[in-house]
Formats: structure tokens, C-alpha cells, sequence
């Protein structure tokens, strides 16, 4: 088994950003696909799970809580976490921004047929209004989102896009930048690599996937 070992659902949720910076910074990885109660319940009478939640990472001989917290020191470890304090907050402020935005699309899934339009609406208005033209402005004339370096941001931003188009595929028409930096991404081999049919990303959550999640957390 990998030196490195991801303990979650088989589908993306919290995990499918921490797959991704991965899979960029080129490190090889396990997954420990939970599928029943008893499989979490393991997990937390053996004192794994700090917080009694996954995702769980173990690597360098650590068990790793708190999806935050992992992608912070993947992004530190494989130096995709800016030159200096400065490029640090300024990464984890456009990072938040696409975390909050994937969090409005991870939860469809789990709402009700008649909450699902008005989530894809609210989704829709932000991602135009509220968070695209912030990404759209700040790579006008500049490669990456922060300095002249590949960050977790820039990883983080990909994915989001990615998933918005899923539900809207033409909403990028407006936004040439961003655009512009999907393509300039796509051709990073590692990335192309992790888009390929075969490789350890996650495709959109099914209704199996839901069911599993539920019956696994009892909620």
C-alpha cells in the first residue's frame, strides 16, 4: 500500500480537492473506500478521526483531520503554497472563495428534488456575479492567480470551474481569462493526467454514492 492513504466515500465530497492537489503535486495514493457503518465506527473507536469526521489522510505518520487543514499542508509540503506570508493569504483568500463555491455544489445531492432548482439558481448567480468576475480580474495579464508560481489556488480554481460547467456548461462565455487559464492548466501533465478516463478523480456523485454517505453517517 502507498505511503499515502485517503479514507472516505468512493465519490468527492470534502476529499475530491485533496485527490486533486495530489494528484498535481505528483504523490501517489491509496483510498480506503467506506462502505458500511461498521467501517467508520472502526475508525473512531481507534482513534482516528479527531473530530469523529472524514476525510482522513494518513502520510508521514500522521493522521491527518480537517479537509482545511490537509490541503494546507499538501500545499506547504509541495511548494504550492506561495514564496512568503504575503502570497500565503492572498492564495487562502481566492482558495476560500472556491471552496465556498464547491460547497454550494457538493450539498445538490443531499437536498430535496424541490430545494435542488433553487440551489442551481442561487449557484448560478454567484458563480456569474459574485465569484468569476473576482477570479476573471485578478488573471488579467497574469498566469496564476497569485505571483508567478503554480499555487493550490490556482488547482482549487480549476476544480471549481470544472464542476460549475458541469451543471452549466457555457457559463464561462463571458470570462475569456478564466478560459484562457482552464486551457493553460488542462496542458500541465499531471493535471492532464487526472482528467483522464481511469485515473483516481471522482465523477459526480450518483444516487449510490448518496446512499452509502447517508446510511454510513446515519443522518
Amino acid at each position: 500500500m502507498s505511503e499515502v492513504v485517503l479514507y472516505y466515500f468512493d465519490g468527492r465530497g470534502q476529499m475530491e480537492s485533496i485527490r486533486w492537489l495530489l494528484a498535481v503535486a505528483g504523490v501517489e495514493f491509496d483510498e480506503v473506500l467506506l462502505k458500511t457503518r461498521e467501517e467508520f465506527e472502526k475508525l473512531l473507536k481507534d482513534g482516528s478521526l479527531m473530530f469523529q469526521q472524514v476525510p482522513l489522510v494518513e502520510m508521514d505518520g500522521m493522521k491527518l483531520v480537517q479537509t482545511k487543514a490537509i490541503l494546507n499542508y499538501i500545499a506547504g509540503k509541495y511548494n504550492l503554497y506561495g514564496k512568503d506570508l504575503q502570497e500565503r493569504v492572498k492564495i487562502d483568500m481566492y482558495a476560500e472563495g472556491t471552496r465556498d463555491l464547491m460547497d454550494m455544489i457538493k450539498i445538490l445531492p443531499f437536498v430535496s428534488p424541490d430545494e435542488k432548482t433553487t440551489k442551481l439558481e442561487l449557484i448560478q448567480s454567484k458563480a456569474l456575479e459574485r465569484y468569476f468576475p473576482v477570479y476573471e480580474k485578478a488573471l488579467s495579464g497574469s498566469q496564476y492567480l497569485v505571483g508567478d508560481h503554480l499555487s493550490c489556488a490556482d488547482v482549487h480554481l480549476l476544480e471549481a470551474t470544472l464542476m460549475v460547467e458541469e451543471k452549466f456548461p457555457s457559463i464561462l462565455s463571458s470570462f475569456p481569462n478564466l478560459q484562457a487559464f482552464q486551457a493553460r492548466m488542462k496542458t500541465i501533465p499531471a493535471i492532464s493526467k487526472f482528467l483522464q478516463p481511469g485515473s483516481k478523480r471522482k465523477p459526480p456523485p450518483d444516487d449510490i454514492y448518496v446512499k452509502t454517505v447517508k446510511e454510513v453517517l446515519r443522518f
